[in-house]
């Protein structure tokens, strides 16, 4: 993957906003209704193109199809793998619902979006099934850059971790969480390595490697958690055997909503065990409250060598555009604790939707977002660079 040889370059996470009706027909087919298969066709490819001129338009190094094609980041599997049905029932993270009034001012009933929180479980064996999805995702990416005079530089593609598909789409079939996760990232091979093959950069989204310390383990000691943090990076090793760590980065965060996130786990906590991933870069969150100290982690845990490191300096949370200097200091505070300015990556905290119908930044703004990093970026390549 490339490095900031000559200037930073600049990414995203992997969402980005879907237009209305794309928004329309994936909520009505994730609650069961019919629709109309070509008319979702038609939406993705408005969509697909969409984002893709305006990421270019924004100045976008490394971009993506904005996951337009997919209802959320991760429950798309199901339409891919056999054994998945009936209902999950996920816990709600503990930060959200600590608080009462809290939770009442978030009104998640209200909400119209599709539903993260009751996936289908595991109810037979995962197979990697339905390859028409993958292929045809891959290959439309690769035709719309085709048809542009001008593309990114290097371009990506996002898939889930074991993980996370692990802890949130329930499993009533095997007979322990081990066997679960490794099923997992055998199915998900297929797509990682199409997705290489395809040419892109492989992002693997692991949230559950720091968001599920406040979720399914809450209640549980440190510890235990940890246990799971390094099972689930050796499963995600496992589903990634025989692909380039250099063609493979890996997204960690602390979960995409707004809330006090003040029972995160700390990054030092848990970084240790992400420099065990096969990948050659990690994305982690360092623009919100809760984590734009944790760059000074970096210090006492030294990036490996191999590893370039795409910070975020864009909080996908609210609505304020950053001001270029302080993505400038963000990259530049990042770029000496790390030691070496090309190896650092401008990044988003997250996605900007990264679930239909969930997005806390106005469309509009999230392109003025993305404006400011490229400015903010260019301000620290001068200030590091020369």
């Amino acid at each position: 993957m490339l490095r900031s040889e000559k200037r930073i370059l600049t990414t995203h996470t992997g969402s980005l906003p879907r237009r209305a009706p794309l928004r329309d027909l994936f909520i009505r087919r994730s609650r069961g209704e019919e629709i109309d298969p070509a008319a979702l066709d038609r939406e993705v490819a408005e969509s697909t193109r969409n984002v893709i001129a305006r990421q270019i338009e924004a100045g976008i190094d490394i971009g993506n199809n904005g996951e337009q094609a997919r209802e959320s980041f991760f429950t798309y599997v199901r339409d891919r793998m056999s054994g998945f049905g009936g209902r999950s029932s996920r816990p709600m993270m503990r930060d959200i619902v600590q608080y009462r009034s809290f939770l009442e001012k978030m009104r998640i009933g209200d909400l119209q979006m599709v539903d993260l929180m009751h996936a289908p479980m595991a109810m037979g064996e995962v197979r990697y099934e339905n390859r028409a999805p993958l292929e045809r995702e891959c290959a439309d990416f690769k035709r719309m850059l085709a048809e542009r005079s001008s593309s990114f530089a290097e371009a990506f593609m996002t898939a889930p971790s074991p993980g996370i598909i692990a802890s949130a789409m329930l499993n009533q079939h095997y007979d322990s969480y081990e066997k679960y996760v490794f099923a997992l990232a055998d199915a998900m091979r297929v797509e990682y390595r199409k997705i290489v093959d395809s040419g892109f950069v492989l992002q693997v989204d692991a949230p559950d490697l720091a968001m599920e310390r406040h979720t399914s383990y809450a209640d549980r000691p440190l510890n235990e958690f940890i246990e799971y943090v390094a099972l689930n990076v050796a499963a995600i090793n496992h589903g990634l055997e025989g692909i380039p760590a250099d063609r493979i980065r890996l997204h960690v965060c602390w979960g995409n909503y707004e809330a006090p996130h003040h029972l995160d786990v700390p990054l030092e906590e848990i970084l240790p065990h992400l420099y065990e991933a096969k990948a050659g870069a990690l994305v982690l969150e360092a623009a919100n409250p809760r984590h734009q100290h944790e760059y000074r982690c970096f210090r006492a845990h030294p990036l490996p060598d191999r590893m370039l490191l795409v910070t975020g300096v864009i909080d996908t949370k609210t609505n304020y555009v950053e001001h270029p200097e302080v993505v400038a200091e963000r990259l530049e505070r990042a770029a000496q604790a790390i030691g070496d300015p090309h190896r650092i990556i401008a990044g988003t905290d997250c996605g900007f939707e990264t679930t239909t119908g969930l997005g806390d930044v106005a469309e509009e703004l999230v392109w003025e977002k993305l404006k400011a990093m490229r400015a903010g970026a260019d301000i620290a390549s001068k200030r590091l660079m020369g």
